[in-house]
């Protein structure tokens, strides 16, 4: 399992070399430094815990690429989660927010961390409604399925399955459930939500056609005996999701500082590990071993997208996200793991 983790744990290292340099240095204080160094480990640990069901999701869809590509997404990909989204995705939003260059918002950042912070959580609204209804169509489209045969909850999921003959319903569905939180909110909030849901779905399905694309491309390419190696449509699939995935860990990491390079230090070991998470299931192959895990892990999605579109109106804690994702996941292995019992034990009866 090591070999899984060796470049994470180096990376930690690295990071928290860099944590403890740096509070040494802008504050000269030994206990300043601890601190700065506890909530890199605490941000770290947040980051992991609310995205295990990413890296559950991330590896039904690596299973399905070849090795290069597998690779690039652990390397080039870890580039994107890293910097785009732990440093210049929040640095972009206050550029935008408060109308200045990325140099002010850089100065912003490191000299008024309390003003970079409020101007971060003011865009709240925006990022709910597009991560959470691009993490709703991520969850829905496994259930709405009608080839889908494997169910765990199966009262639930055979309903879903035989509604799916009804094309893009779970988008109809969708766009209620965004119209309906809108008219909680004021009308200024409600349409930057509209705006953004429509712009989450609308990314899921932009992503969706290119990965359709490229998979027909490859047919026709095989059909013709040529070599066929592309993973180019998963890999922006995967990153597009890291992406949604990220948005609740880099707003509620918030919570602890409001210091962009302890954050980015935080939560970007947490990255790194989800990463290694990701490859190691993949590897081991374990997903095929337990039957139910992936569908643990897209409910965790739904459930996610569910409380960040709802996060608009109400406050809910990282705490109970977390939770929720991790019970899931916890409920849908112990069930894959009884179903496997259960299933050796009827072997053994046949046998014998």
């Amino acid at each position: 399992m090591l070999q899984f983790f060796r470049g994470s744990i180096i990376f930690s290292v690295i990071c928290f070399a860099l944590a403890a340099w740096y509070g040494w240095s802008s504050t000269g204080s030994l206990e300043a430094t601890a601190q700065m160094l506890w909530i890199v480990l605490v941000l770290s640990i947040l980051e992991i815990s609310l995205s295990f069901d990413n890296a559950v999701v991330n590896a039904t869809v690596l299973e399905e690429m070849d090795e290069v590509w597998q690779k690039r997404f652990l390397t080039w990909g870890i580039a994107f989660a890293v910097f785009g989204m732990r440093v210049i995705f929040p640095l972009a939003i206050v550029a935008i927010a408060a109308g200045i260059g990325p140099v002010e918002a850089i100065n912003l950042s490191l000299n008024q961390p309390a003003e970079y912070e409020r101007i971060v959580s003011s865009a709240h609204v925006g990022i709910a409604g597009f991560g959470g209804a691009f993490l709703a169509m991520v969850g829905l489209k496994f259930f709405f399925d009608a080839d889908k045969e494997v169910h765990w909850i199966s009262v639930i999921e055979k309903r879903l399955t035989s509604v799916s003959a009804v094309k893009s319903v779970e988008i109809g569905l969708l766009l209620l459930v965004i119209w309906g939180i809108s008219t909680l909110l004021e009308p200024a909030e409600a349409l930057t939500f509209l705006i953004s849901g429509i712009l989450g779905i609308i990314t899921f399905i932009t992503v969706e056609a290119i990965n359709t694309w490229l998979e027909l491309r490859d047919e026709q390419r095989k059909l013709a005996g040529a070599a066929v190696r592309s993973g180019l449509g998963g890999f922006l699939y995967l990153n597009v999701l890291d992406a949604s995935f990220s948005f609740d860990g880099v707003i509620g990491a918030f919570a602890l500082s409001n210091n962009m390079i302890v954050i980015a230090l935080g939560l970007s070991i947490g990255a790194f590990f989800v990463r290694s998470m990701t490859i190691m299931l993949v590897k081991k192959g374990t997903l095929a071993e337990y039957a139910f895990l992936e569908h643990g892990a897209f409910w965790a999605i739904i459930a996610l997208g569910a409380i960040m579109l709802l996060s608009a109106k109400f406050h809910i804690p990282e705490t109970i996200t977390g939770l929720i994702g991790a019970a899931l996941i916890g409920i849908s292995l112990w069930w894959s793991i009884r179903a496997n019992r259960k299933e050796a034990v009827e072997q053994t009866t046949r046998s014998s």
